[in-house]
């Protein structure tokens, strides 16, 4: 049998005294080594652990076991800004919670945010993965809720270049023109059809009307629809259908979700919200698919040859023609996904902008005076005010800068996660760690604001004019900073200041009775007004403007 082994491998060659000593030697040496390594290892780890003990964001105590500090965000049914807010009279501008098997580190101060949103701002540009991003958000393909990666910075930037993009924005402006018509016409017949049936001054709900005008701006702009006032009120209809759905996925994402926190429980879907997170993605999902074929059927009957893309889904299918995948998400998944996302925040936000500045005029007839005065002056009352006469209209812009300081539009960050060891104000902050931002509470600072739950405009003319909304001032951040900042802040203002200057110009407005406008904050990821906004409203220019 042929000897499978090489020749020298039985080979016993003797052993000189050399050969045996000189192996041991090695040896030893070498444990030697493993063991002085071993030693450094474990002096460094534990060097490490008093260093993370002594530099740890401090927290509440009073954590439960497995839950951690769960309980300390359900015991009133205040938004979640304003619960994190208390928590900070208590233990400071920064502190941490442990919320199931998850740390959420929470900053509040500008010193702090500046460390978080600029100089670790690529450490924290990343979202963890929550429920609303995996049933309401095709599974995280709204850009809003991706991961930092290529796959974000691509469908951002697209979203940004081809609908909020300044040069877009006024490119687009005849559709806010006619919108915002039809809008004035509309409330002026509201206000004058009540008055011949009633001798007392008509009572209009301005939260309902405002909503619809700028879901209905949002929608032609991004989806080539809109919808009539009495498509809204039809049960069926798919204005009522998908506005319910919208609604109702804007409360659910501004929820708390155990699952969240401690994500084996989702089965047992504490609070119902996986459930009702499902049946509202399958209600929006089955309208925007059918617009989604809509659009496509109508591109194929107009041909490829000089067909110019009228809104956000027609510029989409254009892009993605020749991708059948993007970045493991299909390509109607993305258009779908991008096209709900700007909807759902480009609606929401700017509406309860409006309504909560309305609200504070109301409750400051001062100021809303001096607003009209303004108007008349610079503009008059022979014409509407344009987007051309807004910047020169300062104290109304220093309202919406004061409203947007009061109720920011996103009044905490979505939730961010390190993805590095970090240090956030000499605080030792470890990889993994989530992260949010209360921008309710920095922009109520005491330190920072003079009398800073008061309505005051003035301050935006006097002592913080050189402030704007780009976050290059760290104490006023309505729309974030950095990375994930709100890339619809251009359109939002335009539409908010075009708005806003109609309404005071074209209305005489006054609370009905002597009460207060109720000025509580509702649940929601906008931080929505609790109570609908009504007003005694009078045409205050010429009726043959508003026809």
């Amino acid at each position: 049998m042929q000897n499978k082994y090489p020749p020298h491998f039985h080979s016993t060659p003797t052993p000189t005294t050399m050969d045996v000593i000189s192996p041991i030697q090695i040896l030893h040496t070498i444990l030697a080594l493993f063991i002085l390594y071993g030693g450094w290892r474990i002096a460094t780890s534990i060097r490490k652990i008093n260093t993370k003990k002594i530099s740890k964001v401090p927290e509440p105590s009073g954590a439960w076991p497995f839950i951690g500090h769960l309980h300390l965000l359900g015991r009133t049914q205040d938004p979640i800004a304003l619960i994190l807010g208390a928590l900070a009279d208590k233990h400071g501008p920064i502190y941490s919670l442990k919320l199931g098997l998850h740390n959420l580190v929470v900053v509040s101060s500008w010193e702090l945010v500046k460390e978080c949103l600029a100089k670790n701002d690529r450490v924290f540009a990343t979202r963890p993965s929550i429920t609303g991003g995996k049933y309401l958000g095709y599974n995280s393909a709204i850009f809003s809720l991706a991961p930092y990666g290529q796959y974000w910075r691509d469908i951002r930037k697209m979203a940004t270049l081809e609908l909020l993009s300044s040069h877009r924005v006024e490119l687009l402006s005849h559709v806010r023109a006619t919108e915002l018509d039809s809008f004035i016409k509309s409330l002026f017949s509201l206000c004058t059809t009540k008055r011949t049936r009633t001798p007392h001054s008509p009572v209009v709900n301005l939260s309902e009307l405002i909503e619809q005008l700028t879901f209905n701006m949002n929608l032609r702009l991004i989806a080539g629809k809109r919808f009539s006032s009495d498509q809204y009120h039809e049960e069926n209809s798919t204005a009522c259908r998908f506005e319910r759905a919208t609604k109702e996925a804007l409360y659910l994402f501004g929820v708390f979700v155990w699952s969240d926190a401690m994500p084996f429980l989702e089965w047992l879907d504490i609070g119902g919200h996986v459930s009702a997170m499902k049946r509202c993605f399958k209600e929006f999902d089955s309208v925007l698919g059918e617009w989604l074929e809509e659009h496509r059927q109508r591109k194929s009957s107009e041909g490829k040859n000089g067909t110019v893309e009228s809104d956000l889904m027609d510029a989409m299918i254009s892009k993605f023609e020749e991708e059948d995948e993007i970045a493991g998400h299909s390509r109607d998944t993305v258009i779908k996904a991008t096209a709900l996302v700007l909807i759902l925040t480009g609606s929401e936000s700017t509406s309860i902008t409006l309504t909560w500045a309305l609200s504070l005029l109301l409750n400051n007839p001062r100021v809303l005076k001096a607003a009209q005065e303004e108007l008349d002056h610079h503009v008059g009352r022979d014409r509407w005010v344009q987007e051309s006469d807004i910047k020169n209209l300062k104290y109304l812009q220093a309202i919406v800068k004061e409203t947007l300081r009061i109720n920011p539009p996103g009044p905490i960050t979505g939730l961010r996660e390190a993805t590095e060891d970090c240090y956030v104000g000499g605080y030792y902050v470890p990889k993994g760690t989530r992260l949010l931002v209360n921008i309710w509470k920095l922009q109520r600072d005491p330190l920072m604001w003079s009398d800073p739950c008061e309505f005051r405009p003035e301050r935006f003319m006097t002592e913080n004019a050189d402030m704007d909304f780009r976050g290059q001032s760290f104490e006023y951040i309505p729309f974030s900073a950095g990375r994930r900042s709100c890339p619809g802040m251009t359109l939002g203002l335009h539409v908010v200041h075009l708005v806003l200057a109609r309404l005071v110009q074209g209305f005489d407005m006054k609370r009905e009775g002597d009460e207060l406008v109720d000025m509580r904050a509702g649940l929601g990821l906008a931080l929505p007004k609790a109570t609908p906004l009504e007003a005694v409203l009078a045409p205050r220019l010429p009726v043959e403007l508003y026809y």
